[in-house]
C-alpha cells in the first residue's frame, strides 16, 4: 500500500503541532523531515533540535533525509533526536556501505538517495543494503519546485531491480509530488510519496492519504 509522508517543511511552524495533529487525523503515519546544511544544497533548513520538537509531537514513523556534506557526524545526534530512518546522499559517499552499517548500529532504518543528474544504475548495486531508496525528482534545497518527469524512468528500473531480486527495500520519491502527478509516480513503482505544500495546502487531507493508500498500479 502506497503512502504520503508529508515534508514537515511544508507546513505552518507557527501552528506546528495542529498541523502534525491534522496530518496524523487525515491518516499519515511518517513525517519526511528534510534537513539541510546551506553546503551540500543551497538552504538550510533545521537540526536534531526541531526534529527532538517534533518527536515529541508524535509517535509518527519519522524519516530523516540529510542533504548535509558530511551526513555522518551527525547520524547519532538525529537518531537520538528521535528519527527512525536515517538518508544520506551517493553523491557525498559514492561508497556507501559502511555508512549504512554505522546508521544500522544505530538502530534505525537506512536509505540512500540520489539527485536528478545521478544514473540509477550508479546506485542499484548497493540497494539491497537500504531499507529506503530516495529518488529526487527536484534538485533539493527549495519547496514548490516542478516535478522532473526524467524521475519515472529511474524509479521503474529501481523497481524492476527490487522485485527480480526479491528485495524489501521501499522506493520513497521526492520533489513535485502532487495529486496530479502521483498516479504516474505510483505506476512507475513509487510506495511512498513526500509532499509538502500539496498535502500541507490540500483542502481535504484526508481524501488526498486515502486516495494515495487506495490507488492500485497500472
Amino acid at each position: 500500500m502506497a503512502e504520503i509522508a508529508p515534508s514537515v517543511l511544508g507546513a505552518d511552524f507557527s501552528r506546528l503541532a495542529d498541523e502534525i495533529a491534522s496530518a496524523e487525523k487525515a491518516g499519515v503515519t511518517t513525517f519526511h523531515l528534510d534537513i539541510m546544511d546551506g553546503h551540500f544544497v543551497p538552504n538550510i533548513s533545521f537540526g536534531p533540535a526541531v526534529v527532538k520538537t517534533i518527536n515529541g509531537l508524535t509517535d509518527c514513523f519519522l524519516d530523516v533525509h540529510l542533504m548535509l556534506s558530511e551526513p555522518e557526524k551527525y547520524f547519532e545526534d538525529f537518531v537520538k533526536a528521535g528519527a527512525d530512518l536515517i538518508t544520506f546522499h551517493l553523491e557525498v559517499h559514492p561508497e556507501p556501505l559502511k555508512y549504512a552499517d554505522q546508521i544500522r548500529q544505530l538502530g534505525v532504518k537506512t536509505g540512500i538517495s540520489i539527485n536528478p543528474d545521478m544514473p540509477v544504475d550508479r546506485v542499484l548495486p548497493f540497494i539491497e543494503h537500504f531499507d529506503y531508496f530516495l529518488v529526487m525528482s527536484v534538485y533539493p534545497g527549495f519547496g514548490g519546485q516542478k516535478f522532473i518527469a526524467d524521475a519515472l524512468p529511474k524509479i521503474r528500473t529501481a523497481r524492476e531491480y527490487i522485485d527480480k531480486h526479491g528485495l524489501d527495500t521501499k522506493i520513497e520519491v521526492d520533489g513535485g509530488v502532487d495529486d496530479h502527478n502521483a498516479g504516474n509516480v505510483l505506476d512507475a513503482g513509487a510506495d511512498l510519496l513526500v509532499m509538502g505544500t500539496a498535502f500541507f495546502g490540500a483542502e481535504n487531507r484526508a481524501e488526498l492519504v486515502k486516495q494515495i493508500a487506495g490507488y492500485s498500479r497500472g
